[in-house]
């Protein structure tokens, strides 16, 4: 597995590691100011999680270069 694709697998785990700890403010006893900060969180985490899947599926399409 090269570098670049390594990278994107670890930064693609922070992310999740972040987006739960917002999912579980979401799921705890609703908070108007601390659920709207975790659920715009939330979703902006999630964006780049979709990114990174994107840039990982991509990995496959680029060449290894020798």
């Amino acid at each position: 597995m090269s570098e670049r694709l390594q990278t994107l697998k670890k930064a693609r785990d922070r992310m999740i590691e972040d987006r739960d700890a917002h999912a579980k403010v979401l799921a705890a006893p609703f908070v108007r100011d601390t659920a709207e900060r975790a659920r715009n969180k939330f979703v902006e985490l999630q964006a780049v999680i979709d990114a990174l899947d994107r840039a990982i599926s991509g990995e496959d399409l680029v060449p290894v270069k020798n």
